[in-house]
């Protein structure tokens, strides 16, 4: 049996992985933490703790799971460069799931988006697209700059220098080198994430639309049964699902 600890048990995706859980027969819900809650109580109840509370809060939690050699699983997004640098520096010593998505069907929508860069080229223009709920806080989401990632290293660019986030005014023709990203928000939208290949006479259309939270609660209680069985390291989605 493989003990979980849940922070962030309160929100969305917290109360997804409690109501999951029972879906796992190897997986026990060892404690549920939450904002003005003490972690340092309980880690030493689990085996694994599972992370989806703040981007503000996940360094910290990640220097605690280090110092208790607890195996970690981050599904919080929003991480400046600086501080998620900080949370992958804790990979030395645990092990570590990081991904922006636990979907196994968003985990199939990179490695297609990665596989269609390549056959495709260079010739074609190149536009991400997210939607999410009304309340969500980061923008673009976790998983749209993943997609984004994937598209600038197949091309061996260096996505700060090439990405476009939106368009207004006279702006000019797109230039060739440009990957473009949108960011919707409204009501109650899981997410929705599509890669646009683009090039006069035909488009090629990558989609992929969530909408139900199961679909990353079961992957990230399918991750944290993973991680417990590695050695220390950074590991991804990918990894978990033997994408790689």
């Amino acid at each position: 049996m493989i003990n979980i600890i849940i922070i962030g048990s309160k929100g969305r995706m917290g109360r997804a992985l409690v109501a999951c859980s029972p879906s796992h027969p190897d997986v026990q819900v060892s404690a549920q933490i939450d904002q003005g809650d003490d972690l340092c109580a309980v880690i030493a109840r689990g085996d694994v703790v599972v992370d989806f509370s703040s981007h503000s809060a996940t360094a910290a939690i990640a220097a605690q799971c280090a110092e208790h050699k607890k195996a970690m699983v981050i599904g919080t997004t929003g991480h400046s460069n600086e501080v998620r640098t900080e949370i992958m520096s804790h990979s030395s010593q645990i092990p570590m799931v990081l991904s922006s998505n636990f979907s196994t069907g968003v985990n199939t929508l990179f490695w297609l988006t990665r596989k269609a860069a390549e056959i495709l080229g260079p010739g074609f223009d190149l536009e991400v697209i997210e939607m999410h709920h009304r309340f969500k806080r980061d923008a673009p989401s976790g998983t749209a700059k993943t997609l984004a990632e994937i598209l600038a290293d197949v091309r061996q660019q260096q996505l700060e220098k090439v990405i476009r986030y939106g368009r207004s005014g006279i702006v000019g023709e797109r230039p060739a080198i440009e990957i473009g990203m949108h960011s919707l928000r409204g009501g109650d939208v899981v997410g929705d994430h599509t890669v646009v290949f683009a090039i006069p006479g035909e488009r090629v259309e990558l989609t992929h639309k969530a909408s139900s939270r199961e679909t990353f609660a079961n992957g990230a209680l399918r991750a944290a049964q993973w991680v417990v069985k590695q050695k220390p390291g950074l590991y991804d989605m990918q990894d978990v699902l033997g994408l790689k």
